[in-house]
C-alpha cells in the first residue's frame, strides 16, 4: 500500500491544477449540484483513461505529429470557447429559484466532461509527458501487474480530486449567496474562454510561425 500512495498523490496532483476542466466542473456543480459535477468529472476521467491507454500502447507518437497537434489545438479552442461563451450567457440565470429548476440530464453532464477533457491539449500533453515518464520508470522497477495497479492508483487519485471538487461546488451552491455564485460562474466562464484563446494562439503559431 505504501508503494501505491505516491501514485494516488500523483493522480491528485495531475487533476488539481486550475484549468478548463476544473473551471467547467465547478460551474457545473454551481448550476446543477453535486451529482452533475461528479458525473462531469467521471466523463473527464474516461478521457484521461483513453489517453493513458494510448500512451501505454505507443499511439502517442501519432498525436505528436504537427498536423495532429494543430488539429487538437483548434478543436480545443472551439470546444472551450463555445462552452465558455454559452456558460457566460447563462450566468444571468443563476439565482435561488432558477437553480432549483435546472433539468440538465446526467448524461449531458457526463458527455460535457468527456468532450472537454478529450479536446483539451493540456490533458494530452500531461499524459504524454507525465504518464509516459511514470510508465518508463515503472517498467524498470515493477512487473506488468504492479504497473497496472500503479495506473489504477493514479486513476483513484483523480477520482478523489473529482469527488472533492464536486463536493465543494455542491456545498457552495447551497450556502453561497446567488450574487457570489454569479461571480464565480462568470470567472469560470472567462477562464474557459481564456484557455480557448490560448489554444487558438498555439494553433496560429504552429501554422504560421
Amino acid at each position: 500500500m505504501v508503494t501505491f500512495i505516491p501514485y494516488i498523490l500523483l493522480g491528485v496532483s495531475l487533476a488539481a491544477p486550475v484549468g478548463p476542466v476544473n473551471a467547467a466542473q465547478l460551474d457545473k456543480g454551481i448550476r446543477n449540484g453535486f451529482f452533475h459535477a461528479w458525473i462531469f468529472g467521471i466523463g473527464a476521467l474516461i478521457a484521461d483513461v483513453i489517453y493513458m491507454m494510448m500512451v501505454y500502447f505507443g499511439i502517442s507518437h501519432f498525436i505528436n505529429t504537427p498536423f495532429m497537434k494543430t488539429f487538437l489545438y483548434l478543436f480545443g479552442f472551439f470546444v472551450l470557447t463555445y462552452t465558455g461563451i454559452e456558460s457566460l450567457i447563462n450566468s444571468t440565470k443563476i439565482n435561488v429559484l432558477e437553480r432549483k429548476k435546472q433539468d440538465n440530464s446526467l448524461f449531458k453532464s457526463f458527455f460535457s466532461g468527456f468532450l472537454m477533457s478529450i479536446s483539451n491539449p493540456l490533458t494530452i500533453l500531461f499524459w504524454l509527458g507525465i504518464y509516459g515518464s511514470v510508465m518508463a520508470k515503472s517498467a524498470e522497477s515493477f512487473s506488468n501487474k504492479t504497473f497496472v495497479l500503479c495506473s489504477l492508483a493514479i486513476i483513484s487519485g483523480i477520482l478523489l480530486w473529482d469527488f472533492t471538487m464536486a463536493l465543494i461546488s455542491g456545498i457552495a451552491r447551497r450556502l453561497l449567496h446567488s450574487n457570489m455564485l454569479y461571480i464565480i460562474s462568470i470567472l469560470s466562464s472567462i477562464s474557459m474562454i481564456g484557455f480557448g484563446l490560448y489554444f487558438a494562439f498555439q494553433a496560429y503559431k504552429a501554422l504560421f510561425l
